[in-house]
């Protein structure tokens, strides 16, 4: 009868198994890293600059918003 004491039985399952999911996780975490690193080391006026080139402000909101910042 096996009782399970080869390399710490049961327990050995759980580390393994503890062990490849922090593997899987380090692996996969850079993909779904998001911006805010890079947001953090934009000024403000460089995040107005970047919103007013991917359309999310018009002109004139973005020269408002420079006034205010100025």
């Amino acid at each position: 009868m096996h009782d399970f004491q080869f390399f710490g039985g049961g327990w050995m399952m759980f580390i393994w198994w503890f062990l490849l999911i922090a593997l899987v996780i380090v692996l996969l975490r850079p993909l779904f890293k998001t911006n805010q690193q890079e947001s953090e080391s934009e000024t403000p006026l460089e995040i107005l600059k970047r919103r007013y080139a991917n359309g999310e402000i018009d002109q004139e909101e973005f020269e408002k918003r420079k006034k205010d910042l100025m």
